[in-house]
């Protein structure tokens, strides 16, 4: 149980890392370049990517073999499409990027992101009871790419009146998901070491649509030029090399 506990806190603390210092950007601005934005995105893009394709997804297949990993790839990719289009029906995505408010914009876009940050717990969760150092290059990537969701949600929010000290508070609190999150994974990763592959495949087909649906579109929404796709070749390339070198 303490070794459960563990693991929710170090999710819990991990999101509320990444979104809070993306947060801090509320203090200090309340503008900042599409382009940088967009480059920021895409390098946690290919961050995620490289570290789900070369050392999440390898490790699944060595504990559970190709037919069971897949199989909760498949899974991951199909839960996350299901909740994007119970939101859609709800009308979530309308009020989303119908209303120009940008309170509003940054209210929901954090909901949103904090939505998305269960599945990335579950990541860092079934990652330690794979090995710790999976887990750890997990909880570090995810914290990395939860820096500009936290950027995405502050700076509409002051842009649209809350105090500094409010967007802040927000941006931190789409971050507790992930300690849920994490302390699922970890549980069911604990029944057994085939379980264990398919909650690794699991985690991994919902970041890389998480990558692939959401990221890099909306990256691509805020500047459609070359800088951001060469954050997404960065990111790649400095996952790469922490999967090398973890």
């Amino acid at each position: 149980m303490g070794y459960l506990i563990e693991v929710a806190l170090i999710g819990l603390v991990s999101g509320i890392i990444g979104t809070g210092t993306g947060g801090l950007m509320a203090f200090f601005i309340k503008n900042i370049s599409r382009r940088i934005l967009g480059f920021i995105l895409e390098f946690s893009a290919g961050l995620m990517t490289a570290v789900v394709c070369f050392e999440l997804l390898p490790e699944a297949f060595d504990i559970g073999g190709t037919a069971l990993t897949l199989s909760g790839f498949a899974a991951g990719v199909a839960i996350i499409i299901l909740t994007e289009n119970y939101l859609e029906k709800q009308g979530f995505f309308r009020k989303k990027y119908g209303d120009t408010n940008l309170l509003r914009a940054g209210i929901i876009t954090a909901i949103g992101i904090a939505l998305h940050n269960f599945p990335e717990g579950f990541a860092v969760g079934s990652g330690f009871q794979a090995s710790v150092s999976l887990g750890v290059t997990l909880t570090g990537v995810i914290a990395i790419h939860d820096i500009p969701e936290g950027i995405a949600m502050a700076l509409p929010m002051r842009a649209g009146g809350f105090s500094r000290l409010k967007a802040f508070l927000l941006t931190v609190l789409s971050g507790v998901p992930m300690g849920f999150g994490a302390l699922l994974g970890a549980i069911l990763g604990e029944i057994s070491g085939q379980f264990t592959a398919a909650c690794l495949g699991f985690a991994g087909g919902a970041m890389i649509y998480i990558v692939c649906g959401e990221l890099i579109p909306a990256s691509k929404k805020l500047y459609a030029g070359r800088l951001p796709s060469l954050g997404n070749v960065a990111g790649i390339i400095c996952g790469i090399i922490i999967s090398m070198y973890n």
